[in-house]
């Protein structure tokens, strides 16, 4: 079987000072390399903080070649792996760019079968999809991706909304960077928190994320060919800070109601109201990045007459009150000033 690994089908008898599981990272063409190896010093650093007794997390790189799948390289060198987890780091090229890996698809389901968990990165899910193990299951990649990964496989329900969706027997994690939050919440799996929390104070990150939706900008179709919503959706981005209707803008369209509420979602792929609440908090996200304004001031700005609805729909939408989104995005000139 061109697949065939040295992989034990039972797991030997654990002794002190043995790794408490095996990651294998798997090394795929234009794959992100830093993820590799930045996972890599994870898990040692992770083991570094674990406390005493010490524990460790092997962690084997796996690479395609002529003879099938094998490990290239392993931080507690054997001729035996028993892999707990298989990790499928992003791509470097875009997915319609990245080849498919029938004997990729193969040996990971060869191993998930075995009782790995698989996990993916970013578009690393491309490749983990391949497998047909995420059929009818919950997923996420990075948000820029999510539709052409829907439309590749539209049998997975995707969750775009995730930093990292653990299923159990499958993890899978949003944004390119996201290899940091799977790793931590790897380390919190095997490790326990407290390991989990000491290994992102060392490396100066945060512990994981659970939301991309404050890193999702809104980016409005309008190439769908439909020249009546176009001149709505037109309207509607001149004139967002004024008070809309519906009515408004299907009589711009032309349109019944009906027809109109119909072709504008189909199109746009929101509801009109929506799509003028993400039109609002897009710009509210670009005063508090760029204005010292006072939320308040904002929040009229864009439209909004009641500030509390306005920070309903920003939380909302941005998974963030907007003080916080401030302090996290803001660019403006009081942060500049603090740091000249």
């Amino acid at each position: 079987m061109a697949n065939r690994t040295m992989i034990e089908a039972e797991p030997p008898m654990t002794h002190p000072g043995e790794p408490v599981a095996e990651i294998g990272l798997l090394i795929y063409p234009d794959c992100q390399l830093s993820a590799i190896y930045g996972l890599t010093d994870l898990f040692r650093i992770a083991g570094e903080w674990s406390g005493t007794p010490r524990r460790e997390i092997r962690v084997s790189h796996w690479r395609a070649g002529g003879d099938g799948i094998r490990a290239d390289w392993d931080s507690h060198p054997s001729d035996r792996h028993r892999l707990s987890h298989v990790i499928l780091p992003p791509s470097l090229v875009m997915p319609e760019r990245m080849a498919a890996r029938p004997d990729a698809a193969e040996w990971l389901r060869d191993r998930h079968a075995e009782g790995a968990t698989l996990c993916s990165v970013c578009a690393g899910a491309f490749v983990l999809a391949e497998t047909g193990l995420l059929e009818g299951r919950r997923a996420t990649t990075h948000w820029a991706f999510a539709e052409a990964l829907a439309r590749r496989h539209p049998g997975i329900h995707l969750a775009e909304e995730h930093m990292v969706l653990d299923d159990g027997d499958i993890v899978t994690a949003g944004g390119i960077l996201a290899w940091t939050d799977l790793g931590l919440t790897l380390v919190e799996r095997l490790l326990g928190p407290s390991t989990m929390l000491a290994t992102a104070r060392f490396l100066l990150i945060e512990p994981p994320r659970s939301s991309q939706r404050p890193f999702t900008p809104f980016l409005p179709r309008f190439d769908h060919g439909d020249e009546p919503i176009r001149r709505a959706q037109h309207h509607l981005h001149a004139h967002s800070a004024e008070p809309l209707t519906v009515g408004d803008l299907q009589a711009v369209a032309g349109m019944t109601e009906r027809t109109f509420l119909r072709r504008f979602t189909a199109a746009t792929g929101h509801r009109p109201n929506d799509y003028l609440q993400q039109v609002r908090v897009a710009r509210a996200r670009e005063a508090l990045e760029g204005t010292n304004a006072p939320v308040d001031r904002i929040a009229w700005d864009v439209g909004y007459g009641d500030v509390a609805a306005f920070r309903k729909s920003f939380q909302k939408l941005t998974g963030m009150a907007p003080a916080s989104y401030r302090q996290s995005f803001g660019i403006g000139p009081a942060r500049q000033a603090a740091a000249d």
